[in-house]
């Protein structure tokens, strides 16, 4: 008897170390046996509560497991349960009626031939609010149902009848949709006839919405509500014929949840959002507003209302860009930290990537933008200037801080990066034009044998008879070289239009010749030998005298000889 005792301490040790019952409770209770005094720690730690395990079986929750049974978690035993359901479901040779529990000590066993399926404990009775032998017989009622329903899911007669089913209902959802169709097109027309014949929007005698824009806006409206209704049909249809076949019945359960579980999540998450949403909105309103006040300030200064010391007015445009862009760029880091996502690592490594991508590939429009602030507040040139850059001349008609944009005078637009332009002379005929004048100039050659003070009357006459050139200051010449065959000579005179110079200089250029051939003056250039041996003067026939006779050589006859 003793040795019965003995063995049956032992087990009540053994359970209680692994149900965590302290052994000296079955010892103490045991006649004969004393316990030996232990020393209780000060302080234990708090046993941590295991995450509840739903045994589920073809998608239907048959119970759920909270509590541990000899060390082993839910999570575990749900898993075991879960395969020695799913052989029995498949095992022909089991009979469903055999599913039966045997009563232990500490456990209820449920068996199906000799092979545990559940061991039930009193924690897991306790965890229920039920008595162990109650839950044990629940327990085996749901799973005999559930095996039972299982294999007459995949009875002959029960797929027939789920193809049946799907047959019929792919032929409703072919029916609905077709309905929503020829509803929406129905629809459309009503409101194309009903818009077409009204006058949109109005306040007072203005047209806010003008009826195209409403049609627009019901069409998107239209569309949208038949994409979502036909969305929803196609989901129930989905649903309702996947619920039809065994193999997919525990798909269907989840698939209305895989598709209203993020809708909700999303409507959490905007309703969570609204003050962050107010927040944006009413700094949005602001820096909108600040926006406004700054551009008309600086169109009142472009615009020369307001006078702005040592500022000159088209300074206005590109100042007032580089200060919308700072107030945006503040706004933007204002209103970083409430966008939506912002604190997601995926947002923040995208920002990363895209700030790298900008940093690696902006370095060339970074250098314009700087030279283009640079040029904007040096004012070489102004729009309309006409100006010569390296070997490009024309005028100005665009400047931004990217690119300038020349227009030749063979109408011919050239775009100039403006780091190109810093690194280059520029040439302005425009800048003293407007106030001193542009001096024009041309080069003519005449020979030794025509003075030079009928020269300089000559080029002066040509020039004020040239239009488009100023009478004051006066022209004047310079004798810029003495040739072996001709003088050069140089014609500067004063322009106010150097948009015009090709003209100008086409127009001077003939008046120099009239000038020179009434005078009977031969232009050298660039040079011209001649020997009077009956030749005819180079002077055209027009402005030759009458009776004009070509000069020969003269033969004299010398005394001595």
């Amino acid at each position: 008897m003793n040795n019965i005792h003995r063995n049956l301490l032992l087990l009540l040790v053994a359970v209680s170390l692994l149900l965590g019952i302290p052994a000296s409770s079955p010892a103490a209770s045991t006649p004969g046996v004393t316990a030996a005094p232990t020393t209780a720690p000060a302080a234990t730690a708090k046993e941590v509560k295991p995450e509840p395990a739903p045994v589920l079986f073809n998608g239907e929750t048959l119970f759920v497991l909270r509590e541990r049974a000899f060390s082993m978690p839910p999570g575990k035993r749900a898993e075991m349960i879960i395969r020695r359901i799913n052989w029995l479901a498949v095992n022909p040779s089991f009979d469903p009626d055999t599913l039966a529990a045997l009563e232990g000590e500490f456990t209820s066993d449920i068996i199906a031939n000799d092979t545990l399926v559940v061991a039930v404990t009193d924690q897991d009775a306790a965890a229920a609010g039920r008595p162990r032998q109650e839950l044990a017989a629940t327990y085996v009622t749901t799973i005999r149902n559930a095996i039972v329903r299982s294999r007459d899911a995949y009875s002959p007669r029960h797929l027939l009848q789920g193809g049946l089913y799907a047959l019929g209902a792919t032929a409703l959802l072919i029916l609905l949709i077709w309905g929503v169709i020829r509803l929406c097109r129905r629809l459309a027309a009503l409101a194309d006839y009903w818009l077409v014949a009204g006058q949109g929007v109005r306040l007072f005698s203005y047209n806010i919405v003008r009826p195209e824009h409403l049609r627009k806006l019901f069409g998107v409206l239209l569309r949208g509500g038949r994409l979502i209704a036909i969305g929803f049909l196609v989901i129930g249809y989905l649903q309702s014929v996947l619920t039809f076949f065994p193999w997919t019945h525990g798909f269907a359960l989840q698939l209305l949840d895989l598709v209203l579980g993020p809708l909700s999540s999303m409507f959490s998450a905007a309703v969570g959002y609204v003050p962050k949403l107010f927040f944006l909105a009413v700094l949005v309103f602001i820096t909108g507003n600040i926006l406004k006040f700054i551009r008309f300030l600086f169109r009142e200064v472009e615009q020369g209302v307001i006078d702005l010391p040592g500022f000159h007015r088209d300074w206005a445009e590109p100042t007032y860009t580089i200060v919308r862009f700072l107030i945006i760029a503040f706004a933007a880091v204002v209103a970083f930290p409430y966008i939506p996502g912002s604190e997601s690592p995926a947002f923040k490594g995208v920002s990363l990537f895209i700030g790298v991508l900008f940093s690696l590939g902006s370095s060339s429009a970074i250098g314009n933008m700087v030279a283009g602030v640079i040029l904007t507040y040096m004012r070489p040139f102004l729009l309309g200037d006409r100006v010569k850059i390296a070997d490009t001349a024309g005028f100005v008609v665009e400047k931004n801080l990217l690119v300038t944009r020349i227009k030749t005078i063979k109408n011919v637009k050239i775009t100039i990066p403006n780091s190109l332009i810093l690194g280059t002379h520029i040439i302005n005929y425009s800048l003293l034009a407007r106030e001193e004048g542009l001096i024009l100039n041309t080069s003519v050659t005449i020979g030794y044998d025509v003075p030079w003070r009928t020269v300089h009357e000559l080029l002066i006459a040509a020039a004020r008879a040239t239009p488009r050139i100023l009478p004051e200051p006066s022209p004047f010449v310079f004798q810029t070289a003495l040739n072996d065959f001709n003088v050069a000579y140089e014609l500067n005179a004063y322009s106010d239009q150097p948009d015009l110079m090709e003209v100008i200089y086409s127009e001077l250029h003939l008046n120099i010749q009239e000038k020179f051939n009434e005078a009977g003056v031969e232009i050298m250039s660039p040079h011209f030998t001649q020997l009077r041996d009956g030749n005819s003067t180079t002077i055209p026939e027009s402005y030759r005298p009458a009776g004009y006779v070509p000069p020969s050589h003269r033969l004299l006859r010398v005394e001595g000889e």
